[in-house]
């Protein structure tokens, strides 16, 4: 009966604890994405964005002056160009 005693608490304690840790996981990941995110494109002077468009993990801009017109793809959640396309 003793040993059952042990379990018992033993469970109770990983339970209690994983629960606290999961939830310090979601609250910092959540943190994390939640504010604004401000990034500068390397783009020539004189460039101007001209149009846009989003998908649920891309926004893709269409940029005028500084150079040949282009389109310009970033990943929303991180800043990152993805790719640029050169216009004629």
């Amino acid at each position: 009966m003793g040993a059952l005693k042990v379990a018992v608490v033993v469970m109770g304690i990983l339970i209690v604890g994983g629960t606290i840790t999961l939830g310090v996981l979601l609250l910092g990941r959540v943190s994390a994405q939640s504010g604004p995110m401000t990034r500068v494109l390397d783009e020539p002077p004189g460039t101007a964005i001209v149009g846009t468009s989003t998908a649920p993990d891309r926004l893709t801009l269409l940029l005028h002056g500084g150079g040949p017109d282009r389109v310009v793809v970033v990943d929303i959640r991180d800043g990152r160009v993805l790719g640029r396309v050169g216009l004629r």
